[in-house]
C-alpha cells in the first residue's frame, strides 16, 4: 500500500462525516421554521416594492412578512434542495426589532424595512460572508469556519431594513452553470426536477421562483446570474462592473481579473430589481474595502416613446432551440405592436470572444480555482476544462487536428488551443485582444445599428437535464460575450417550452451550417438522444436578454419594464406564478 493512500482514506472519511454533520445541522434549523399557513399567501404576493408599502401603511408587520417567507423557503428548500446556511430565528428577531422601531416612531428603518432577502452573492469563485455562518461555497475545506463580519452589500441591506433569511446552494466551485457540491448535494429546477436550476447562482434562482425570497443577490462572470434566472423562471440583472460592491465575499481565486465578475439582484419582478438599484446604486462602503466600486447612483431617466432593439435567434455558434427562438421573435412582435422599432442585427464572430474568454480563464490550469477541493470529489463538469488545460501540447495538438479533420468542427478546435496554462507575456496577449474585442462589438453593433437595447436568446437550450453541462459547456458563449464587454444585462421571463408547438424540423436536423458547431448541434437537435426534447421539457420557463451599453444599467431597468408590459401579465411568472403555473 502506498504511504499516502491511508491518510487519503482517512480524509476522505473525515470529509463525509462533516457533510452528515453540515446537512444534520440544516435540516434542524429548517425544522424550526412555521408551518406554511393560508394567512401566509397575502404576504407571498407581494413584492418587495408592496411589502415595504404595506408595512409602512401599518398593516402588515415585519413578523408576519419573514414569517410567511420562511415558511415557504422551507418549502423551497424541501422540493429542491436551495438552501445552505439557514438564518431563520436570527431572521425573525431582526423583523420583531423593526416592529419594535416603527411602533416606537412610526417610521420605516430605510426603503427596504422587512424585505427578507437570500444571498448566494458570488463573483467568479466568490461567496458572501454573514456573520456566524460559513462561506464553504461547497467545499468541505471551507466548512464549519464561519465569517466574523458580514460582507459590505449584507450590511448595506440590513442597513436599510432588509433581512436575511438564507444562503443558498452553488456548484462546486462556482465554475458551471448546474448547480451540485459535495458538501450540499444538488438543487434542482422547481419546474422539473429532472432539470438544472442552472448555476452559479442555481439555488438562489430556484428559492425566488418558489416565492421562498422576495430579493436574491447573485453574481455574474459568464452568465452564473442570468443563466439560473432564465432557467427558473426569475428576473434578474447583469449589472455593469463597480456598481454594486463585491467587498466582504470568500474566493478561491481573489486575484482573476480576466473577466470581470458583477454583484447584481434576483427577483420576481422588474419593480423589485429597480427598488434594489435604486437604493443601492452608489451608496458608499463606509469601510471602503472595495477599491473597485464606482460611486456613480441610481439616475432616473425617461425612455423615449419609440425604442429601437436590435435582435437575434441565433449568435452563429448553434442555432437556437425552436422554444428559444420562439421567445425571442415573441417579445420582438410584442415590442412592434407597441410602435416600438425592431430589427434583425448581426453580431461579430462570437466564437473569437470564447476563444478569449477560455484563453483567459485557463491561463493556470484552474490550479488556484481547485486548489480548495482537498478531498472532495471533482464535479464531471469541471474535469474536462479543468484537466483539458493542462495537457501536454502534443496532445492539444492532436485533440485540435482531430476535431477540426474528422469531426468537422473548426470552433471546437480553436477552444482547445486556446484553453492551456500560458506564461504572463501570453496572458497580457490574450487580455489586449479582450480590449480590441470590446472596442470591435461597440462600433459594429452600436454605433453601426444605432440601438437603444438587444433582445437575444440566454442560451440556444431553454435548459439542460442534470449532468448536461459536461457535453454542453460552451453554450455559456450568449452570456458570457456580454461579460467580455461589460454590458448591463436583464433576463425576462417570455413563455414555457410547448411540447407539441416547440418540435424541431428539419431546419434543425442538418448540424453546423453556416459556420456553426458541427458536434453542439448535433449533441442538442440530432444525437441518438437529444437534448433538446420539448415533450420532456414541456413547462419549462423560457427567457430572453436585454441587453444595455456599458452604464446604461438604469435604461435596461426601463426598456425591461416596455419587454414586460408588451408581453403582457399573464404569462405565469412573478409573485405567485411558479404556483399558479403548478396548479394549472
Amino acid at each position: 500500500m502506498w504511504p499516502f493512500s491511508s491518510l487519503w482514506s482517512t480524509d476522505q472519511s473525515k470529509a463525509r462525516a462533516l457533510i452528515a454533520a453540515k446537512r444534520a445541522e440544516r435540516d434542524s434549523l429548517l425544522a424550526t421554521a412555521p408551518r406554511l399557513t393560508a394567512h401566509h399567501e397575502q404576504f407571498l404576493e407581494a413584492g418587495a416594492h408592496e411589502i415595504v408599502s404595506r408595512i409602512g401603511k401599518g398593516e402588515w408587520t415585519a413578523r408576519e412578512v419573514v414569517e410567511a417567507y420562511i415558511a415557504q423557503a422551507a418549502q423551497a428548500q424541501t422540493t429542491t434542495n436551495c438552501l445552505t446556511e439557514v438564518v431563520f430565528q436570527q431572521a425573525l428577531k431582526r423583523a420583531e426589532t423593526l416592529d419594535a422601531e416603527y411602533s416606537a416612531t412610526k417610521r420605516l428603518r430605510g426603503p427596504l424595512h422587512g424585505v427578507p432577502f437570500s444571498a448566494k452573492f458570488t463573483d467568479q469563485f466568490r461567496s458572501v460572508d454573514i456573520v456566524g455562518f460559513d462561506t464553504s461555497i461547497g467545499f468541505t475545506t471551507w466548512a464549519n469556519k464561519p465569517a466574523i463580519t458580514n460582507a459590505v452589500l449584507v450590511d448595506q441591506l440590513i442597513s436599510l431594513g432588509a433581512v436575511p433569511i438564507a444562503k443558498t446552494n452553488v456548484p462546486q466551485t462556482m465554475f458551471s452553470f448546474e448547480c451540485n457540491n459535495p458538501l450540499w448535494g444538488r438543487t434542482t429546477n422547481p419546474y422539473n426536477s429532472n432539470y438544472t436550476c442552472g448555476g452559479s447562482s442555481g439555488g438562489e434562482a430556484a428559492l425566488l421562483a418558489m416565492d421562498g425570497s422576495a430579493i436574491g443577490i447573485g453574481s455574474d462572470v459568464g452568465g452564473s446570474l442570468r443563466i439560473p434566472a432564465a432557467y427558473c423562471g426569475v428576473y434578474g440583472l447583469k449589472t455593469s462592473f463597480g456598481r454594486v460592491s463585491r467587498a466582504g465575499a470568500h474566493s478561491s481565486n481573489p486575484a482573476f481579473e480576466g473577466i470581470k465578475s458583477i454583484t447584481g439582484p434576483m427577483a420576481r419582478n422588474v419593480k423589485d430589481l429597480e427598488l434594489f438599484c435604486k437604493v443601492i446604486f452608489g451608496l458608499q462602503d463606509e469601510r471602503h474595502l472595495d477599491y473597485t466600486f464606482v460611486p456613480m447612483p441610481y439616475h432616473q431617466l425617461e425612455l423615449p416613446k419609440q425604442l429601437k432593439f436590435g435582435y437575434y435567434t441565433s449568435d452563429n455558434f448553434a442555432k437556437a432551440s425552436p422554444a428559444t427562438a420562439r421567445a425571442v421573435m415573441e417579445t420582438v412582435e410584442a415590442l412592434q405592436r407597441q410602435g416600438h422599432e425592431c430589427i434583425e442585427i448581426e453580431l461579430p464572430d462570437v466564437s473569437d470572444c470564447l476563444e478569449i474568454y477560455l484563453a483567459l480563464i485557463s491561463a493556470d490550469g484552474y490550479k488556484r480555482m481547485t486548489t480548495p477541493l482537498g478531498p472532495d470529489p471533482m464535479e464531471p463538469s469541471l474535469i474536462l476544462p479543468v484537466y483539458g488545460s493542462r495537457i501536454p501540447s502534443f496532445l492539444r495538438r492532436f485533440g485540435a487536428w482531430f476535431a477540426e479533420s474528422i469531426l468537422g468542427d473548426s470552433l471546437f478546435a480553436k477552444f482547445i488551443r486556446a484553453s492551456r496554462i500560458k506564461s504572463v507575456f501570453e496572458m497580457n496577449g490574450w487580455a489586449e485582444r479582450r480590449n480590441k474585442w470590446n472596442a470591435m462589438f461597440y462600433e459594429k453593433v452600436w454605433n453601426h445599428y444605432e440601438l437603444d437595447g438587444i433582445i437575444c436568446p440566454v442560451q440556444a437550450m431553454p435548459q439542460i437535464p442534470h449532468g448536461g453541462s459536461t457535453t454542453v459547456n460552451s453554450l455559456v458563449i450568449s452570456t458570457a460575450v456580454y461579460n467580455l464587454v461589460d454590458s448591463p444585462v436583464g433576463i425576462v421571463p417570455v413563455t414555457h417550452v410547448n411540447g407539441l408547438k416547440d418540435q424541431v424540423t428539419e431546419a434543425w436536423i442538418s448540424p453546423g451550417s453556416n459556420g456553426r458547431s458541427v458536434l453542439m448541434e448535433k449533441r442538442l437537435y440530432n444525437a441518438a438522444k437529444p437534448m433538446y426534447n420539448p415533450v420532456d421539457m414541456d413547462g419549462l420557463p423560457v427567457s430572453v436578454q436585454i441587453i444595455g451599453r456599458k452604464w446604461e444599467d438604469e435604461k435596461v431597468l426601463a426598456m425591461m419594464s416596455v419587454v414586460d408590459d408588451a408581453l403582457g401579465p399573464n404569462r405565469g411568472f412573478g409573485p405567485r406564478g411558479f404556483a399558479n403555473h403548478a396548479r394549472s
